[in-house]
């Protein structure tokens, strides 16, 4: 079957083309660097003809609360409406965990959004919610820089490979439809201070990590619940250490 991956050439984007062409789909990464384009609309009727499902993972280009509300907004009603024209069946969609939980971060309301926006659509979806990726642990790290430490809540999160994420799309993608949401996490879950402080020591930075309950995550204050997942999500198969085992000389690197 055909099927469009929008956002297809970025992180998750890629890993999801390289699985489902691996299935023998006939599988287009459509992005504006492929020509194809949610904001203007260019390219986008044409990647659609024929099109069966589609796969949209595209990431705002900006994180500002605003840009990134109408960036979802916009991308997620073009995209909408181009697939009720090509007839397509299956609309899946990348999320987050917890998005509504944490209305005081700007992309999770954004992502919120967005959800509602294909619930509101007559075109049957499937939403995978994932957790936060072990890719992003730096980002988060800085993120979190008070002076010279790094001050970080020590509520739980369950963060996953995104291989795994990917994975878990590929398999939404293929199957029926669920008209809902589905969950998926890594193995494990622990202190968002601990994952950063074992991300810090295999990458040798010896910045100090600091657990503040009252640190926020990206604007929003955290409990235990609000980057976990809920009752029998998918669970990947990637743990953190064995990920950090094999991402070494690119982890270093990037914290250099």
């Amino acid at each position: 079957m055909k099927i469009v991956v929008i956002g297809g050439t970025g992180l998750i984007g890629a890993k999801v083309v390289k699985n489902l062409g691996g299935r023998g789909h006939d599988v287009l990464a459509a992005s504006p660097k492929t020509g194809v384009n949610t904001i203007t609309r260019e390219g986008l009727a044409k990647a659609l003809d024929g099109a069966d499902v589609v796969v949209d993972v595209a990431n705002a280009p900006v994180w500002e609360d605003q840009a990134v509300l109408e960036f979802f907004e916009t991308s997620g009603r073009n995209l909408l409406a181009a697939e009720t024209a090509a007839g397509v069946r299956h609309h899946v969609a990348l999320s987050i965990v917890g998005s509504e939980r944490l209305p005081d971060c700007g992309y999770f309301r954004a992502k919120v959004a967005q959800e509602s926006l294909i619930k509101a659509s007559a075109i049957p979806y499937t939403i995978l919610r994932a957790t936060q990726f072990f890719e992003f642990v730096g980002g988060i790290a800085q993120a979190g820089m008070v002076g010279e430490e790094i001050r970080l809540s020590p509520a739980l999160i369950q963060p996953i490979a995104s291989t795994d994420v990917a994975a878990a799309l590929a398999e939404v993608a293929v199957a029926a439809p669920v008209n809902g949401t589905v969950e998926v996490a890594g193995p494990e879950a622990m202190p968002l201070d601990e994952l950063v402080r074992r991300f810090l020591r295999l990458t040798q930075d010896t910045r100090k990590v600091v657990p503040d309950v009252h640190a926020r995550y990206y604007g929003g204050l955290l409990s235990d619940r609000s980057l976990t997942p809920g009752d029998n999500p998918r669970i990947g198969a990637i743990r953190f250490e064995d990920w950090l085992a094999a991402n070494a000389a690119a982890t270093s690197a990037g914290a250099a």
